[in-house]
């Protein structure tokens, strides 16, 4: 018995040695609000880079908040690391500032893609990877359309919206109740219009309060349609088809939009990018199951992406 346990230590240890060894880990801080973790392959003296950028709300670098922990993104980078492309994903600046108590009241939406541009900009001035793709999740992905455009070498949408950020408000209200909806269309055309409301649905308060308005009302300014029709770069657009938040029909409408962009629809893949094979509950316990499984289906779309 104990010789058997020492062969099967020895080949746990073995493994876990090998899998170090695949890529090496670095932090880094790019500005004053970004921290970040590079992963670089070691067999590839100048891999592609993929800068992973996160979805709404105060998201850490591995897809985290607080009392949600799936660590997505941190497997996403982590795979494709393992397959040899070297990955930066990083801490959105409310992340930080949540840690130090001073968070700004005054952020907007311009302030998440100054921070994505000023991250490609910083790995470009390197020269040290020989390609650069964005890949930008749910928010994060009109981020990184706005960010890549006219910098990356390619872009990669995973569970973004194609409609504007207002009519996805929208269809999302309806969806709880359509009286709830017709009562959210007003509000949303007069913020689309830049113009502050008093009166709106108590239920979507925490989307519509008065610190929230001006935060939205930027954010509303960009139609991703619009902006992926800019994109002169390879573009892979990624959906699953249990996302309980982004519907499939969102990857459609970005790939009309942008006919040349290569669709990826993957079965039963959530919006933290795990397979459910249940229903809609064991979907929405899964944002804090960290044990489970990354999509090996994105992965693969992905690397081959990259690759190709």
């Amino acid at each position: 018995m104990k010789h058997y346990l020492i062969l099967v230590f020895c080949f746990v240890t073995s493994v876990s040695f090998s899998q170090e060894k695949i890529y090496s880990e670095e932090e880094l801080s790019i500005t004053k609000w970004i921290d970040g973790t590079l992963l670089s392959p070691n067999a590839f003296e100048k891999p592609n880079l993929a800068i992973i950028i996160a979805g709404s709300g105060p998201t850490n670098r591995n897809g985290n908040q607080n009392f949600l922990k799936n660590n997505s993104l941190k497997k996403l980078a982590e795979n494709l690391s393992a397959n040899g492309i070297a990955t930066f994903r990083y801490d959105k600046r409310i992340v930080k500032q949540i840690q130090q108590g001073s968070v700004d009241k005054n952020m907007m939406f311009d302030d998440f893609v100054d921070d994505a541009s000023d991250v490609v900009d910083y790995f470009k001035e390197k020269d040290t990877y020989s390609k650069i793709y964005v890949i930008g999740h749910s928010q994060g992905s009109l981020v990184g359309m706005l960010a890549a455009k006219d910098k990356a070498d390619g872009f990669i949408s995973l569970a973004g919206a194609g409609q504007n950020i207002g009519d996805v408000l929208v269809e999302q209200a309806t969806r709880m109740d359509p009286k709830l909806g017709e009562k959210t269309k007003p509000v949303i055309e007069k913020l689309k219009q830049g113009k502050r409301v008093k009166d709106y649905p108590y239920a979507l308060s925490s989307v519509f309060n008065a610190d929230i308005q001006p935060f939205m009302i930027n954010w509303m300014k960009y139609n991703p349609t619009e902006i992926i029709k800019q994109l002169e770069m390879p573009i892979l657009l990624v959906n699953g088809t249990k996302d309980l938040q982004v519907s499939e029909d969102e990857a459609k409408l970005l790939k009309k939009a942008n006919e040349k962009a290569e669709l990826k629809i993957i079965e039963n893949m959530n919006h933290v990018l795990f397979e459910i094979e249940g229903g809609d509950l064991e979907n929405s316990k899964s944002y804090n199951e960290s044990f489970r499984t990354i999509s090996s289906q994105l992965i693969s779309s992905i690397t081959d992406f990259i690759r190709s």
